[in-house]
């Protein structure tokens, strides 16, 4: 790449990074209303004079505010603008973006609203008194790019006179996830915190914070030196000088990095580029622990250090290197844990369980999430992933819930916990969003060990899913896919299950079971123009008829197919193997999970143009998949006609379509035809048909074809932000389910806990 050529992709990064904050509509944040203020009603209560009433109740009772307002789920983003990232001191106003971004970052990991404020205001005591004279506003505070020392004097005022967590992620969320960090280096080297070497460079907030999380931990301050841009702090120096720096100086004769790096256990860096240089890391102890920290340019690259230490454990403040120390994987968490229980302070042991919840979540089997969001990279406890990846939906759970504990056993609780167990999941529901709703269905699966036979088994996110089923449900997964590829593939992806041990595979290729198969397929096809060749060939190389057969013969339970290929097409084999004995595919339902709650559509795949019967099938199945879920049904049948407005076939469908239905007594509402908008909104329906049979919004939308279906299915999915659950294949008695190739991992997985629920259970 010429020069001109660099030239040309770093100005068109810096035009789109532009772009992003400029469009839509500028910045990063806005505000939106909680409650409705939709007529005159609704301001006497907002305002005046309705509001009054909640201010009296804060003032007789100051912890009501956590009742009334949003004080209690409400973090201010402090700074004066005079350490920014790499940037330096860019003033208040230039670190904006980097404030809005923070607070970005805290709606998107733990769903906690922020206030961004800049402040003009230079010196450290002046600006403590500002950020103490907020407290009423904010139920924590997080300082950021404060240079050092002012941050160090910013924050002890503040902690000293606030009643409120007040916390500087720079300085304690760094600390944190190097603390995570180098609990597990040490784990897998076999060294003792309190027998190692710590060889630092900095000095700054960031840097003394982390050597404060260190002893901590069990170094021993002896064992630590530190080295600045003047050299090594050591007992006597008098230049750039500080208590927190002081509080690190060594009674030695040395006097700069290459004197003290000999026999180092660890190196933590938090200064500049190219600090260290291989022929320190060669003099290093063996194995030696690398943070190389400083951005965007470590003290030392990965390739250097591999070149003289092979054996090294390296991470870096990059994302383009294992082990990234990146500080959001700490400061979202701990804030939730210590808001929800209303904490005066974060102190040392929500620290520290922090610390633990990060270390130990590295050592669990990685997420199919985390992996989805970092395809590519193996992620399994190791030298190379000391620490969760950002995008870990459990950090949440694990480590807000540990956070909280703590600040209960520290007496720090305003409002404690009692159920922590109960904490913990709705913390994970909150990250899942289908983890409420599948919760019923988890449960029953549970108690169920159904055979699952995934027909993909080679795909990823068949490896993942299994893991997951092995790890949560009772179920038994059953792989068809090639044995050796399936290992490779699950050590490459970082997956501890194998085949043949966690669970069974049918090879295609080579399976004593084949001609059994074959000649099961050739019976039942026999007179639909299949003759033996075909079925060999069929059985040897279509995975969802193998997996179809294997049910059929009572060799599993139910077939999860369709990860790879047309729907329609998997299809088929279903019919043909496992539609009798009173069993046919009915409809295809999708379970939209939305932020106003659950909605379920059909039939998305099954009838291209269902019968008025058909109709009535999709919604006796949509009713009780429903009932699966814990949800009471109210189905809407729509179509283009509004109840009776239009003498088209949609109408005409769903018309004969309802009255089968009042034909058979049913014990749930439903009604039609109508538009979506009056099944969804009943004041739109009330004015169109004041004595409508059904009462509130519909939560299930039944089509008069597939393609309305799967518009509404397939926009609600990528424009309104709502996640699938499903297809589920009625009509089938959970003996076989049809997924799209756009299913997650995840979505796998609540698909695999409906397959391993028997269906009787819910009528």
């Amino acid at each position: 790449m010429t020069d001109a050529h660099k030239d040309d992709v770093k100005q068109a990064a810096r035009q789109a990074a532009l772009f992003y904050h400029e469009f839509p509509s500028p910045g990063k944040l806005e505000i939106r209303a909680t409650k409705p203020l939709a007529n005159g009603r609704d301001l006497s209560r907002a305002y005046s004079p309705g509001v009054a009433e909640a201010c009296l109740e804060i003032k007789a009772d100051p912890t009501a505010a956590a009742r009334y307002t949003i004080r209690s789920n409400l973090v201010g983003v402090v700074t004066n603008g005079t350490a920014v990232l790499g940037l330096g001191n860019i003033g208040a106003l230039a670190s904006k973006p980097v404030m809005e971004g923070k607070a970005v970052l805290f709606k998107k990991f733990a769903n906690i609203d922020c206030f961004d404020i800049e402040l003009n205001e230079p010196d450290p005591y002046k600006l403590a008194d500002i950020v103490c004279a907020l407290e009423p506003t904010f139920g924590a505070i997080n300082l950021e790019d404060i240079k050092a020392p002012d941050c160090f004097i910013v924050e002890r005022i503040c902690r000293e006179r606030m009643g409120i967590p007040v916390f500087h992620d720079d300085q304690h969320g760094t600390a944190i996830v190097v603390g995570a960090a180098a609990v597990n280096a040490l784990r897998l080297t076999n060294r003792a915190a309190e027998d190692i070497k710590v060889v630092s460079t900095g000095g700054g907030a960031a840097g003394i914070a982390c050597l404060n999380m260190l002893l901590k931990l069990g170094v021993k301050r002896e064992n630590v030196w530190l080295c600045d841009i003047h050299g090594l702090v050591y007992e006597g120096r008098a230049q750039d000088m500080n208590p927190e720096k002081a509080a690190f100086a060594q009674p030695s004769a040395f006097r700069d990095l290459a004197e003290v790096i000999d026999g180092a256990d660890l190196f933590l860096g938090l200064s500049g580029p190219g600090v260290l240089k291989p022929e320190m890391v060669a003099r290093m102890a063996k194995d030696p622990i690398i943070f190389a920290l400083a951005n965007p340019t470590p003290e030392i690259m990965p390739d250097e250090v591999e070149a003289v230490a092979p054996g090294a454990i390296m991470a870096t403040g990059r994302s383009d290197y294992p082990n990234q120390v990146n500080n959001v994987l700490c400061f979202p968490f701990i804030f939730r844990g210590a808001l929800d229980v209303g904490a005066t302070m974060i102190n040392d042991e929500m620290e520290i369980a922090c610390v633990e919840g990060i270390a130990k979540l590295a050592r669990a089997t990685t997420s199919a999430e985390a992996a989805a969001a970092y395809q590519g990279e193996k992620l399994t406890f190791g030298s190379e992933y000391l620490i969760p990846k950002p995008f870990d939906p459990r950090l949440m759970g694990v480590v807000a819930s540990s956070v909280a504990k703590a600040a209960m056993e520290t007496g720090v609780a305003t409002r404690p916990i009692e159920d922590l167990a109960a904490y913990k999941q709705k913390l994970d529901q909150s990250v899942f969003r289908s983890a409420l709703l599948m919760r019923p269905v988890f449960e029953a699966a549970r108690s169920a060990a159904r055979r699952l036979v995934f027909a993909e088994g080679e795909d990823e996110r068949i490896l993942r899913a299994a893991q997951a089923v092995l790890e949560e449900t009772t179920e038994v997964p059953i792989l068809i896919g090639r044995p050796e590829v399936i290992e490779r593939r699950c050590e490459r992806f970082g997956l501890p299950i194998r085949p043949g041990i966690d669970f069974q595979v049918v090879n295609p290729e080579n399976d004593p079971r084949y001609r059994d198969y074959w000649e099961t397929y050739y019976t039942l096809m026999a007179r639909s123009g299949v003759t033996p060749d075909t079925a060999r060939a069929i059985l040897r190389t279509n995975s969802t008829a193998i997996g179809a057969i294997m049910v059929h013969r009572n060799e599993a339970d139910s077939l999860i197919c369709g990860a790879i290929g047309q729907y329609s097409w998997h299809l088929n084999y279903v019919r043909q193997v496992l539609a009798r004995d009173g069993l046919r595919p009915t409809g295809a339902l999708s379970l939209m999970i939305q932020p106003e709650g659950p909605l379920f559509i059909a039939d998305t795949q099954v009838n291209p143009e269902p019968t008025a019967q058909q109709v009535a099938d999709s919604v006796l199945g949509a009713a009780r998949h429903a009932r699966r879920f814990g949800v009471t049904p109210k189905v809407a049948l729509c179509s283009h006609s509004q109840f009776g407005t239009l003498d088209t076939a949609s109408g005409r469908c769903m018309r004969e379509a309802l009255a089968i239905l009042d034909q058979m007594g049913l014990d749930f509402e439903y009604e039609g035809e109508m538009h979506v908008d009056s099944a969804l909104d009943p004041a739109v329906r009330e004015r169109i048909m004041p004595n409508s049979r059904m009462e509130g919004p519909a939560n299930i939308l039944v089509f008069a074809n597939t393609d309305a279906a799967s518009a509404v299915r397939n926009t609600l999915k990528t424009r309104g932000s709502a996640l699938e659950v499903g297809p589920i294949l009625m009509g089938m008695g959970n003996r076989a389910h049809i997924v799209t190739p756009s299913i997650t991992a995840r979505g796998l997985l609540n698909v695999a806990a409906i397959a391993g629920t028997p269906v009787s259970q819910y009528g």
